[in-house]
């Protein structure tokens, strides 16, 4: 069952408000500054893990390592790289971090719609990411002591399962 703060973040199709402080009303609007950093954030992400964005790093770095005789490996020379490096890191931090939460959020509300549509799943599930640390630990360790140890034959099954379907 839903609880009814659970409920006032659905709106009246039944489907999640993404801002809970406009449940009840019109769907929400996309901002289009919301929508440009979203696919800006998104690709610049993408990018930072693909061989070429190690490719790029190396060739910057590259010729500033062939310069550092050239300059005497002055402190300007590493003060170059050690700013650079610094903003670089400082700006991917929030970049990466946005498309983590997306991500997080996203496969969240898929579990979520998985527990509601399977019948003997328990709704009451449906929304523990947002308690504390402890609360989760409590759940998760009062989980393992109700479905645990005990039952080593339901994990085995469950493995079993899926092995076959691949």
């Amino acid at each position: 069952m839903i609880s009814s703060a659970q409920h006032d973040m659905l709106d009246e199709s039944g489907w999640p408000v993404s801002d809970p402080s406009t449940a009840g009303d019109a769907p929400a609007q996309k901002r289009p500054r919301d929508d440009l950093f979203t696919r800006f954030a998104s690709r610049i992400a993408w990018f930072a893990g693909q061989p070429a964005a190690f490719t790029a790093a190396a060739s910057i770095i590259l010729p500033w390592l062939v310069t550092g005789p050239l300059f005497a490996c002055s402190d300007s020379w590493q003060l170059v790289v050690n700013t650079a490096t610094t903003i670089v890191t400082f700006l991917m931090v929030f970049l990466i971090q946005n498309s983590q939460n997306r991500d997080v959020a996203a496969s969240q509300a898929k579990l979520d719609e998985l527990s509601r549509a399977i019948d003997p799943a328990r709704n009451e599930f449906i929304g523990i990411e947002h308690r504390t640390e402890t609360e989760i630990e409590h759940i998760r360790d009062a989980l393992e002591r109700e479905f645990g140890s005990d039952r080593p034959h339901v994990a085995i099954a469950s493995i079993e399962r899926m092995k076959e379907r691949t």
